[in-house]
């Protein structure tokens, strides 16, 4: 039986096209994306996509990207390709930039193959597979970091996590004392990721996962919702948000851009959802918005 495969994009970027690059990335159906630092020269960007997406449409799209910001006089990306990843390879070009990483003031994220000591901090082991969310990517970082503060503050005993992905969110919440978290995406593949990380952090018994349409959700009204989306997803579901929230609920908001966050907090307005806080991590904003204290439902 022939083995999975998985296309590896490369290409050497400026810091100032760094940001830019990791979202399109995202946005074209990226299964992982990773930065390598190179001393004076930027970075280089490796992203991971499956064999399922053409790779001359994912050559071409990246290369009409960059044409057009060189085009702008911004510096030229170098050593730019897509190359082919056997399904066994894959681990193994993870475990060379997965390590321990801490983050706010109590977690610690750590892949399976890495036991380091806790020095007192609660530990939150995720699989970096083939579902966003391994903590180390600036928006997920943020978001946690974000999340401890929120359920340290208000002790929700309900949160509802949107586009769980590999259910690092939700597992970090459980972690951290909210007794029942609903996490949903509408990727079964994410959905399993979430199931597995869930059962590997002890926290079953508190995180359900489930295959939803986020915009189709009709689940009880929670204290605090998470999504860790891209904006043009915040815009969009922005309705759902206010009808699953409670009244004054928390609503944390990552997978935005810093030069995005504005534009985002005047959408959410419109709803209703008022801005709060924002927190900004390696370029990316998370924001923390609030039902009015009305019922709106």
């Amino acid at each position: 039986m022939s083995s999975s495969r998985y296309w590896e994009l490369t290409v050497g970027v400026p810091h100032d096209l760094s940001e830019g690059l990791t979202n399109l990335a995202w946005e074209l159906g990226a299964l992982g994306v990773v930065e390598e630092e190179r001393p004076g020269h930027g970075a280089t960007l490796r992203a991971f996509f499956p064999e399922t997406i053409a790779a001359s449409a994912l050559e071409d799209s990246v290369r009409i990207y960059l044409d057009a910001l060189r085009e702008l006089g911004f510096a030229p990306a170098t050593d730019f390709r897509v190359e082919t990843l056997a399904d066994e390879n894959w681990a193994d070009a993870w475990r060379v930039h997965f390590k321990p990483r801490p983050v706010g003031r109590r977690l610690l994220i750590v892949p399976p193959w890495d036991g380091p000591a806790a020095n007192g901090r609660i530990v939150i082991t995720i699989e970096p597979g083939r579902a966003f969310g391994t903590g180390h990517h600036g928006t997920t970082a943020g978001c946690l970091e974000a999340l401890e503060s929120v359920i340290d503050r208000d002790g929700p005993s309900r949160m509802l996590d949107v586009g769980t992905g590999s259910g690092i969110l939700a597992i970090a919440a459980a972690r951290l004392g909210v007794g029942a978290v609903l996490a949903v995406d509408d990727d079964p593949d994410a959905v399993a990721c979430a199931v597995a990380n869930a059962a590997r952090n002890h926290v079953s018994d508190r995180v359900r996962c489930a295959l939803a349409d986020a915009a189709a959700l009709r689940e009880s009204r929670v204290p605090l919702l998470v999504a860790n989306l891209l904006a043009a997803a915040h815009r969009r579901l922005a309705p759902q948000y206010l009808r699953s929230l409670t009244p004054g609920g928390t609503l944390l908001l990552g997978g935005i851009l810093d030069g995005e966050a504005a534009d985002v907090v005047t959408a959410l307005a419109e709803h209703g959802l008022a801005h709060h806080a924002s927190l900004s991590v390696e370029g990316w904003t998370t924001l923390e918005l609030r039902a009015p204290l009305h019922d709106h439902a």
